[in-house]
């Protein structure tokens, strides 16, 4: 990967080969009184490398005595990473864990065989109107840690490689790009990019990875002659270069990485590939089997339909 396109000819590019395979908006869901909007799944695109879904939060603003209360709730077989461009979340889980996460930091968690969390605005911070900006993404976990032990690791933003020039200044969030590696742990071969782009600036992505995606968070980008807007999910074509040039001020993120070891079933907040071990997370959340209390919490969210 490099700022710059390369001269040189990609393996397998073919100029009739479209570089925007599909284009994804979102959809509006309500997480605990706060709308996010959904890239995937979707019935465009179910995955993209090893992630199988992606929200942004926000831009929202909250009054004084609100925010976002997202009760206690199960996940299995997947890792959740949040990332924040503005606000402050409270993060929750049964493994003790208490830790906000602020701009620019990640919040790694590998749920595994099984976890609970909540997250929540800030108690202090509700006192006065705030603000709330960012992304969660989901990983699926290949099916050999698919029920490794859950574990919760906090990366504050000085520990993230970031670059800057060409008018382009990022953040590596996790994995491997443009020659930076991320200390974040993962379970696969990815990369996910926090970039921002003035007029004028070129991206290009190679063709490391099979499955690769861009989300505009803000701003307009030309790719190939095509612009695309704020609010979409740009999946690429396989095996090409890809050149994205900002054509006003751009934030955005990059992503993608090898196609799962199988496919991935998703319902509520587990993911798997066995759709008996997802019947077996079901019924252990309905008869409280879980036995994973959350610290200082004593609500949670019913299985859907319950």
């Amino acid at each position: 990967m490099s700022w710059l396109p390369s001269e040189a000819p990609v393996p397998g590019d073919t100029k009739s080969c479209r570089p925007v395979e599909t284009v994804v908006i979102p959809r509006a869901r309500d997480i605990g009184g706060f709308d996010v909007r959904r890239a995937l799944p979707s019935g465009e695109r179910r995955m993209v490398g090893p992630f199988v879904f992606f929200d942004q939060m926000g831009p929202a603003t909250f009054t004084a005595n609100s925010g976002i209360d997202v009760r206690p709730h199960p996940h299995i077989g997947l890792a959740t990473v949040t990332y924040l461009f503005d606000g402050t979340i409270i993060h929750r889980d049964s493994l003790g864990s208490i830790q906000p996460i602020r701009p620019g930091d990640v919040n790694w968690m590998t749920a595994g065989s099984g976890i609970v969390h909540s997250e929540r605005s800030d108690t202090e911070l509700r006192k006065q109107p705030d603000s709330l900006h960012g992304l969660q993404l989901w990983v699926a976990l290949p099916q050999k840690f698919e029920e490794t032990d859950p574990d919760f690791t906090h990366y504050p933003a000085a520990e993230l490689p970031s670059m800057e020039g060409d008018g382009i200044t990022s953040r590596l969030i996790a994995g491997a790009a443009f020659g930076l590696t991320s200390p974040v742990k993962t379970f696969s071969d990815l990369f996910y990019l926090d970039a921002t782009l003035k007029p004028e600036a070129r991206i290009a992505l190679d063709a490391q990875h099979e499955e690769r995606a861009a989300y505009l968070v803000e701003g307009t980008v030309e790719i190939e002659g095509t612009e695309f807007g704020a609010g979409q999910l740009l999946v690429f074509a396989p095996h090409r270069q890809i050149v994205v040039k900002a054509v006003t001020p751009v934030k955005l993120v990059m992503l993608g990485g090898e196609p799962m070891d199988g496919p991935r079933h998703l319902w509520w907040n587990f993911v798997s590939s066995s759709k008996e071990r997802i019947e077996q997370a079901k019924a252990d959340w309905t008869r409280d089997r879980f036995g994973l209390p959350v610290p200082g919490e004593t609500e949670f969210i019913p299985l859907p339909g319950q």
